[in-house]
């Protein structure tokens, strides 16, 4: 049986393809790398619901009370960028 790490290390390689094939989706500017990983992480954490917790990592770990929308993670990105 595997453990859960190595899932978890699965994930992002997985769900990215710009990992798995790299030529064909290259980051050519890190700023641009970084903004990606970041979305991948807010998204599996914030707004996907998982199997076996049934919520989402954010809620298990009393982050937040409700699944997150595409919408609410875009306006906390604008609000981000207003701040700056």
């Amino acid at each position: 049986m595997e453990d859960g790490a190595s899932n978890r290390s699965l994930a992002l390689p997985v769900k990215i393809r710009r990992f798995d094939h790299l030529p064909n989706a290259f980051s050519k500017k890190l700023d641009n790398h970084r903004w990606a990983v970041a979305l991948h992480y807010m998204h599996y954490n914030f707004c996907r619901v998982h199997q076996t917790l049934r919520v989402t990592p954010a809620m298990e770990a009393g982050y937040t009370d409700h699944v997150w929308t595409i919408e609410e993670v875009i306006q906390l990105l604008d609000a981000r960028q207003k701040a700056a």
